[in-house]
């Protein structure tokens, strides 16, 4: 399978509390639900055609409780979203939680190592996309271990100025291609990567 991320992030690189004031207040963080007002039906097609066509999902332990506590309650039928994460193979990267309530979790725990191996060892299977959605400390540690293989980033045309970015001031060097550009109504930007191996530099 292709392991892809799909998030949405500020100009300034934010992706903490996107959906909700209330959202994901740690660390002081006030200026949650940014994404909602520049929702529209475009874009809205386009990330329910995203679900649409996952095989299994891949959850960081925090995304997870807010989507199994949202989605995993929606009854069948509610829309493309709801459908495919509740009738989908799930996994979730923690070492605290035992009996996950959503159906049709696993739970992936151990080491760095030992997860890394559990994420190649999905990977492998026959398949289409293994989607992460949200999840930015997950995404940040699959960057760092070269396991994805696709990042699309849904941008918004708002500097936040607070919250968690995606990528932290250190870590490891990455290349990308370019694999597909495009903008919605309301001015947000779809950027869609390829992971490309390490950067050239300039002498």
């Amino acid at each position: 399978m292709k392991l892809t991320v799909t998030t949405h992030i500020t100009v300034d690189g934010v992706v903490q509390g996107n959906g909700g004031r209330s959202e994901n207040r740690s660390g002081g963080f006030e200026r949650g639900g940014w994404a909602r007002p520049y929702f529209h039906p475009e874009s809205a097609e386009h990330i329910n055609q995203i679900y649409a066509s996952a095989d299994t999902f891949l959850f960081g332990r925090r995304t997870y409780d807010l989507f199994a506590g949202y989605w995993g309650l929606q009854a069948p039928g509610s829309g493309p979203i709801a459908d495919s994460l509740n009738t989908r193979p799930k996994y979730v990267v923690s070492n605290t939680l035992t009996d996950p309530g959503w159906a049709g979790t696993t739970v992936l725990s151990g080491g760095s190592d030992e997860v890394a191996a559990a994420v190649r060892e999905l990977a492998a299977k026959p398949g289409g996309d293994l989607q992460v959605h949200g999840s930015g400390t997950l995404t940040r540690w699959l960057l760092e271990n070269h396991l994805v293989d696709q990042l699309n980033l849904f941008v918004f045309p708002v500097i936040l100025g607070q919250g968690r970015r995606l990528f932290a001031e250190s870590g490891p060097d990455l290349a990308l291609d370019l694999a597909e550009s495009r903008a919605f109504p309301n001015g947000v930007m779809l950027q869609v990567y390829r992971s490309a191996g390490l950067p050239q530099y300039a002498d």
